[in-house]
Protein backbone atom coordinates (compact mmCIF):
# COMPACT_ATOMS: atom_id res chain seq x y z
CA UNK A 1 0.00 0.00 0.00
CA UNK A 2 1.01 3.30 -0.95
CA UNK A 3 1.35 5.21 2.65
CA UNK A 4 3.60 7.84 1.79
CA UNK A 5 4.74 10.12 -1.14
CA UNK A 6 7.89 11.41 -1.80
CA UNK A 7 7.86 15.37 -3.81
CA UNK A 8 10.31 16.94 -5.26
CA UNK A 9 9.66 20.08 -6.97
CA UNK A 10 11.45 23.25 -8.70
CA UNK A 11 10.30 26.56 -10.57
CA UNK A 12 12.85 28.87 -12.31
CA UNK A 13 12.46 32.22 -14.53
CA UNK A 14 14.95 33.19 -16.94
CA UNK A 15 15.55 36.53 -15.86
CA UNK A 16 13.41 37.92 -12.77
CA UNK A 17 10.68 38.13 -14.01
CA UNK A 18 10.85 35.98 -16.85
CA UNK A 19 9.72 33.36 -19.51
CA UNK A 20 9.36 30.72 -16.60
CA UNK A 21 8.56 27.29 -15.99
CA UNK A 22 7.88 24.61 -13.40
CA UNK A 23 9.16 20.92 -12.46
CA UNK A 24 8.24 18.68 -10.19
CA UNK A 25 7.95 14.34 -9.42
CA UNK A 26 6.38 12.72 -7.45
CA UNK A 27 7.13 9.49 -6.28
CA UNK A 28 5.73 6.30 -4.44
CA UNK A 29 8.27 6.44 -1.13
CA UNK A 30 6.65 3.52 0.69
CA UNK A 31 8.33 1.19 -2.59
CA UNK A 32 12.52 0.12 -2.36
CA UNK A 33 13.59 1.98 -4.50
CA UNK A 34 10.87 4.42 -4.56
CA UNK A 35 8.61 4.33 -7.73
CA UNK A 36 8.03 7.28 -9.64
CA UNK A 37 4.16 8.08 -10.21
CA UNK A 38 4.11 11.49 -11.96
CA UNK A 39 6.11 13.85 -13.60
CA UNK A 40 5.41 17.71 -14.33
CA UNK A 41 7.46 19.83 -16.96
CA UNK A 42 5.63 22.94 -18.72
CA UNK A 43 6.17 26.08 -18.89
CA UNK A 44 3.72 29.01 -16.50
CA UNK A 45 4.22 31.96 -18.56
CA UNK A 46 6.52 35.28 -17.28
CA UNK A 47 6.91 35.56 -13.61
CA UNK A 48 9.47 35.41 -10.99
CA UNK A 49 11.43 32.74 -9.47
CA UNK A 50 9.31 32.59 -6.52
CA UNK A 51 6.01 32.16 -8.05
CA UNK A 52 7.66 29.88 -10.24
CA UNK A 53 8.85 27.71 -7.11
CA UNK A 54 5.24 27.93 -5.20
CA UNK A 55 3.59 26.70 -8.58
CA UNK A 56 5.92 23.97 -8.73
CA UNK A 57 5.58 22.91 -5.28
CA UNK A 58 1.54 23.28 -6.07
CA UNK A 59 1.64 21.14 -9.39
CA UNK A 60 3.66 18.37 -7.58
CA UNK A 61 1.08 18.21 -4.67
CA UNK A 62 -1.60 18.20 -7.17
CA UNK A 63 -0.40 15.51 -9.17
CA UNK A 64 0.05 13.52 -5.96
CA UNK A 65 -3.67 14.20 -5.10
CA UNK A 66 -5.07 11.15 -6.29
CA UNK A 67 -3.00 8.67 -4.26
CA UNK A 68 -3.76 6.98 -1.04
CA UNK A 69 -0.75 8.72 0.68
CA UNK A 70 -0.87 9.47 4.51
CA UNK A 71 2.15 11.22 4.48
CA UNK A 72 4.20 13.94 1.86
CA UNK A 73 8.17 14.31 2.26
CA UNK A 74 8.55 17.29 0.23
CA UNK A 75 11.65 18.79 -1.19
CA UNK A 76 12.99 21.42 -3.19
CA UNK A 77 15.79 23.84 -3.28
CA UNK A 78 13.88 26.61 -2.62
CA UNK A 79 14.76 27.90 1.36
CA UNK A 80 12.14 30.83 0.83
CA UNK A 81 9.49 27.91 -0.06
CA UNK A 82 9.91 25.32 2.24
CA UNK A 83 10.44 27.66 5.49
CA UNK A 84 7.49 29.48 4.52
CA UNK A 85 5.26 26.78 4.30
CA UNK A 86 6.60 25.33 7.38
CA UNK A 87 5.54 28.05 9.02
CA UNK A 88 9.06 29.55 10.19
CA UNK A 89 8.89 32.37 7.92
CA UNK A 90 6.65 34.98 7.10
CA UNK A 91 5.09 35.52 3.91
CA UNK A 92 5.99 39.14 3.24
CA UNK A 93 5.29 40.01 -0.12
CA UNK A 94 1.13 39.90 -0.69
CA UNK A 95 1.99 38.39 -4.21
CA UNK A 96 3.16 34.96 -3.10
CA UNK A 97 -0.10 34.92 -0.09
CA UNK A 98 -2.36 32.99 -2.13
CA UNK A 99 0.16 30.54 -3.31
CA UNK A 100 1.19 29.89 0.64
CA UNK A 101 -2.72 29.38 1.28
CA UNK A 102 -2.66 26.79 -1.72
CA UNK A 103 0.46 24.85 -0.93
CA UNK A 104 -0.46 24.42 2.70
CA UNK A 105 -4.08 23.63 2.26
CA UNK A 106 -2.72 20.40 -0.46
CA UNK A 107 -0.65 19.68 2.59
CA UNK A 108 -3.63 20.14 5.38
CA UNK A 109 -4.70 16.24 3.41
CA UNK A 110 -1.74 14.35 4.79
CA UNK A 111 -1.61 13.14 8.31
CA UNK A 112 1.66 14.27 8.44
CA UNK A 113 4.51 16.08 6.03
CA UNK A 114 8.16 16.28 6.22
CA UNK A 115 9.35 19.58 4.21
CA UNK A 116 12.91 19.84 3.59
CA UNK A 117 15.30 22.02 1.93
CA UNK A 118 17.85 20.32 -0.38
CA UNK A 119 20.81 21.54 -2.22
CA UNK A 120 20.29 21.91 -6.09
CA UNK A 121 23.08 18.98 -6.35
CA UNK A 122 20.11 16.81 -4.52
CA UNK A 123 17.12 18.14 -7.34
CA UNK A 124 18.71 18.07 -10.54
CA UNK A 125 15.70 15.65 -12.32
CA UNK A 126 12.83 18.75 -11.21
CA UNK A 127 15.68 20.95 -12.22
CA UNK A 128 15.78 19.47 -15.89
CA UNK A 129 12.59 19.17 -16.08
CA UNK A 130 12.49 23.38 -15.55
CA UNK A 131 15.19 23.73 -18.36
CA UNK A 132 13.61 21.50 -20.86
CA UNK A 133 10.36 23.37 -20.46
CA UNK A 134 12.22 26.54 -21.01
CA UNK A 135 13.89 24.84 -23.74
CA UNK A 136 10.46 24.20 -26.10
CA UNK A 137 10.59 26.23 -28.62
Amino acid sequence: MLAAVLIYFDGGARGNPGPAAIGALVYDASATPPQRLATVSERIGETTNNVAEYRALIAGLRAAEDTPARLARVRGDSKLVIEQVAGRWKVKQPHLKPLHAEACALLERYEAVDLAHVRRGQNVEADALVNAALDLP
